[in-house]
């Protein structure tokens, strides 16, 4: 079960939903994780907490704001720790690069190597403005989107492949949403999830030379914390939610798609995937892993069968 023991990763935008599971399912093969994130347990600088309420108030009126919650990069961290691994919490703000710069040069001068990058960070599901059509929707919030879920992934990637190179390994995980080009029904959304798609195609074409891949990974429609907060249920009782939102039986948990990563992280032949993107479900089927509480929910078999 330690398939990664003795490999070092990253995990950008650990804080919860599916940052969260995949470092903890990292951890569960017995990696060293580096969770990071902007929600910890001890106050932020002043200068920081301006920056970040300034850009909080862009969200505030959305179920799904961050500001509040409470999950943190510790806890994260403890749980990966836990699960078998060795969890580290790191405070960073990935739209900030002296920062992100700051978190690769601690990982090079503790570990000397980094094998897993995960890009998950997003925040950008209090600012997705569904039902409105393009040219009514706020460009501030959609830069602010742009910021988080596409030029932080780049700047993470940046920072992080060179100690790939170097060594002549490594895996980059880009999370997305959809394995598929079909319109994800907000403009903003869909550049942001198709650009995930995109740059580890196009990370993949120039790392291939350092035997360095990069792919895209996708869960289901995922039972995260705050969509079980919305639902107003537990894990323990979450298919309550049914009765709201049928579709919600064909959910997953946030660790499915974290083991879908660590399945592709154990895999010698991984290279041989890069530039595509994964879902969830599909590598289920192939690496033969289900969900934490046992289940193997297949989304895209669900959503044919529902003529979606």
């Amino acid at each position: 079960m330690q398939s990664l023991k003795g490999k070092i990763a990253v995990v950008v935008g650990a804080t919860r939903g599916a940052g969260r599971g995949i470092a903890c399912m990292l951890g569960e093969a017995g990696a060293t994780v580096y969770c990071t994130g902007r929600s910890t347990r001890a106050r932020v600088n002043p200068a920081a907490a301006r920056h970040t309420a300034a850009r909080e108030r862009l969200e505030a009126s959305s179920p799904f704001a961050l500001s509040g919650r409470p999950e943190t990069i510790e806890e994260t961290a403890e749980m990966v720790t836990a699960y078998g691994g060795v969890g580290i919490p790191v405070r960073v703000d990935h739209t900030v690069e002296e920062e992100v710069e700051a978190l690769f040069a601690r990982v090079r001068a503790e570990q000397g190597r980094l094998d897993i990058l995960v890009n998950d960070i997003r925040g950008g599901d209090a600012l997705t403005e569904w039902g409105k059509p393009f040219w009514e929707l706020s460009l501030e919030q959609g830069r602010l989107m742009f910021e988080r879920a596409v030029f932080a992934h780049i700047m993470a990637s940046r920072h992080g492949a060179p100690l790939m190179v170097e060594a002549g390994a490594g895996l980059i995980v880009e999370v997305t949403d959809g394995d598929t080009d079909a319109y994800r029904g907000n403009l903003f959304y869909d550049l942001a999830k198709m650009s995930a798609i995109r740059l580890a195609r196009a990370m993949a074409e120039e790392l291939r030379p350092y035997n360095v891949t990069a792919l895209a990974v996708t869960p289901g429609y995922l039972r995260s914390e705050a969509m079980l907060d919305y639902f107003g249920v537990t894990e323990a009782n979450w298919q309550d939610a049914v009765k709201k939102d049928p579709h919600f039986i064909a959910s997953e948990t946030p660790f499915y798609v974290g083991r879908a990563v660590a399945a592709l992280a154990a895999d010698p032949h991984v290279a041989a995937k890069s530039g595509g993107v994964y879902s969830s479900w599909g590598l289920a089927r192939e690496y033969g892993f289900t969900d934490i509480d046992g289940r193997r929910p297949d989304w895209g078999k669900y959503f044919e069968e529902q003529g979606r």
